[in-house]
């Protein structure tokens, strides 16, 4: 699935990001853009293991929502002097495609139908 497959090279990438530099020492920081990174694969994944259109839409509002937190966090390393802009742009970029990729899978899934359960044979 592409939204999972962006919001976990997003994750990755964020992960590869504070590791190292002043934003390393500043747990707070660092913490808060790990967590919020972390949760929209997870809330994808968790979403689609419902099997139903209405609770996976709700796990992919959440998770586009944990991105724009990210996004928020990687602008705040910004002005904390931890990144430059150049550094955060392809992450930015990334978090916007997953994004996307999110809300049009919602939108698709306001059309789709729940599976049916097998009918079960009630013995004669």
């Amino acid at each position: 699935m592409i939204a999972w497959q962006l919001a976990n090279a997003l994750k990755l990438q964020v992960y590869s990001l504070i590791k190292t530099g002043a934003v390393a020492r500043d747990f707070d920081c660092a913490d808060q853009l790990r967590r919020s990174a972390a949760a929209p694969p997870r809330l994808i994944a968790e979403g689609f293991g419902r099997y139903l259109p209405g609770d996976f839409s709700r796990y992919l509002r959440t998770a586009n929502a944990e991105l724009s937190e990210t996004l928020d966090a990687l602008r705040d390393g910004v002005d904390r002097g931890y990144f430059t802009r150049e550094q955060i742009e392809p992450l930015t970029r990334l978090a916007k495609r997953d994004s996307k990729a999110t809300t049009r899978l919602i939108a698709y899934l306001r059309t789709a139908q729940a599976p049916h359960e097998p009918r079960r044979r009630t013995p004669p």
